[in-house]
This record gives structure tokens, sequence and C-alpha cells, in this order.
């Protein structure tokens, strides 16, 4: 995607959180007007960098104009109803627009699943059949979903993430306890809770194993999208 390509327009950053993208938006698109769109008033507050913010629920955000840009990375798969919700994304930008997607794609790896199994197993009342479904599909799934639309691209990447060693508890557990960790966090007692860490700890330690100094590498997938309007 080519910065003189794109029509007028402002660049959004969606469910930009406390701004970690601004920087690079600003300098990539140094002569257009970044705006951040989040809905949390708490990191709205922590983002700097952009020219605006607007406080606004993703899934049903309007611009007043259509913008130039629709950024988003790693928010739209918290989101249901990709079907309904990309195309609707996509009716927002003009004749040439850009939407630019990132979503992580980690619901059927062990640090999603064995989070569920434990769930399950040790309280089946609340946890059995727990959670959506997987969030975000398959890259033909996304690509036939906006072909009709413009022009796309869509592809998958897996990299390895190093895992600094913790004092206690596994790494990925660590990792994933702000995210996908959170609502089974919730739905327990803090004794519940502590019955959980353990049994989940054990499981994440067979499934990726400690390397000498206590790091690990974790196997982390993303997908990509981008859909020019046509």
């Amino acid at each position: 995607m080519q910065v003189g390509s794109l029509p007028g327009g402002e660049v959004v950053d969606l469910g930009c959180g406390d701004g970690a993208a601004a920087p690079a938006l600003r300098t990539r698109f140094a002569k257009r007007r970044v705006v951040g769109v989040d809905a949390s008033p708490a990191m709205l507050s922590k983002a700097r960098g952009y020219h605006a913010t607007v406080l606004a629920n993703v899934a049903t955000w309007a611009p007043p104009a259509p913008p130039a840009l629709i950024f988003s990375n790693a928010v739209l798969h918290w989101l249901p109803d990709h079907a309904a919700l990309f195309p609707r994304l996509a009716e927002l930008l003009p004749s040439g627009g850009v939407l630019a997607l990132q979503m992580p794609r980690q619901f059927g790896a062990p640090s999603h699943a064995l989070m569920r199994q434990v769930a399950a197993g040790l309280f089946p009342d609340r946890f059995d059949h727990f959670g959506p479904p997987a969030p975000v599909h398959g890259r033909e799934v996304y690509h036939r979903m906006l072909r009709p639309l413009g022009e796309v691209s869509v592809w998958e990447t897996e990299y390895l993430q190093r895992l600094p060693p913790e004092t206690e508890g596994h790494p990925v557990r660590h990792f994933t306890r702000s995210t996908a960790l959170r609502p089974y966090a919730e739905r327990l007692s803090p004794d519940e809770l502590l019955r959980f860490i353990a049994a989940y700890d054990a499981a994440l330690a067979e499934a990726y194993l400690a390397e000498a100094d206590g790091s690990v590498l974790f196997p982390f997938r993303r997908l990509f999208i981008t859909l020019t309007k046509g």
C-alpha cells in the first residue's frame, strides 16, 4: 500500500488502546490526520500522539466522514459476528480506501485449549462449553467474505516469542493472564482460582517445555488482512 494511493481522509486507529501504534502511524502517514478510537476512557487517557481521540464502541463506531484508512491491531478478535462487522467497516471507506487488520489466531493453540480443558474439568457446572466458538476464522473465510468489496490480501504468520522466566508459575500463563485468562478468573473464587492456576500451570509445563534458563519459546500465530475498497 503506497501512501499516495490513498484517497483523501483521516487515518483511524480502531481500538487504539493506549496508543502504541500512534508513532508508527504518524510517521507512515505524516501528512494525514491520525485519530485514535477506543471504548475505554482509561486507555484513551494514556494515548498520546494522535491528532484526536474518540470514545466509542468499536463494534458500532461510525466516522463523521469516510476515512482513508481504518487500521486495527489485535482488537477485532474480541468481537463476534465478523461476517457482519467486517463488511460494515468496509462500507465506511471511500473507493480506494483501505481496511488493514491484524488479529491473533491462538484459539486452537495449547495456551488457550488447555485453559478451556482445565476449567471444564475442574468446574464443569460453570465452564462446560464456556465461551464463544473460535473468534477468528481461517484465511479462506475472510478472503471470500471481503473479495466482493475490492482487492483483498490475507496472510498468516507464526513466530516464536521468547517469554522470560517467572519467579512463580509458567511464563505462558503470565502471558495470557490479562487477556484470554481473565474471563475464567472472573468466574472463580480466590481458592478456586488457585486450584485452576495450579492445574493450568502443570498442563502448560508439559505443552511448553522450559529452556535451561527457565524461559519458554512460545509459538504465536497472527492473521493479517488488507482490503482496498473497489
